[in-house]
């Protein structure tokens, strides 16, 4: 066990799950109203401080996703905004996520993953001008 997290791009909320959990989905059928497969952005195991900020963030926009006042940030769709993105650049370059420690998170990865989070920024941003919307989700 531990904390793995993803981001990817979709046409809209909810993708994910519709895709995945959908046992009838056939991906060659060539239908446009079916919803397609999310495109996974980026994947990370195990970095605390971008959970954190993540976490943050979804505190933020008011827990969006959240069934009660008490559930935590777990298993939950945030959606990133394209000043969501430029203010997660902002924290990368300056070193400034947010310390974040949890049972299943793992040490500080910051270093490890600054390079392909700034290529994450890169490909949000490019995802973002195309039309799509960018999420994040993980699980621990």
């Amino acid at each position: 066990m531990g904390l793995d997290q993803y981001a990817y791009a979709a046409a809209r909320a909810g993708a994910q799950a519709e895709y995945y959990n959908d046992e009838n989905y056939d991906k060659d059928d060539a239908d446009p109203t079916k919803i397609g497969p999310p495109r996974e952005i980026a994947y990370w195991r195990k970095h605390p401080n971008l959970q954190g900020w993540m976490e943050r963030l979804w505190e933020e926009k008011g827990r969006p996703g959240a069934e009660s006042d008490t559930e935590t940030f777990n298993g939950i769709e945030v959606e990133l905004t394209w000043t969501d993105i430029e203010n997660l650049e902002e924290d990368i370059l300056n070193d400034n996520l947010p310390g974040t420690t949890g049972f299943f998170f793992g040490d500080d990865s910051d270093e490890y993953y600054r390079e392909s989070d700034l290529e994450f920024v890169k490909q949000a941003k490019a995802d973002l001008f195309l039309g799509l919307k960018v999420y994040y989700n993980s699980s621990w």
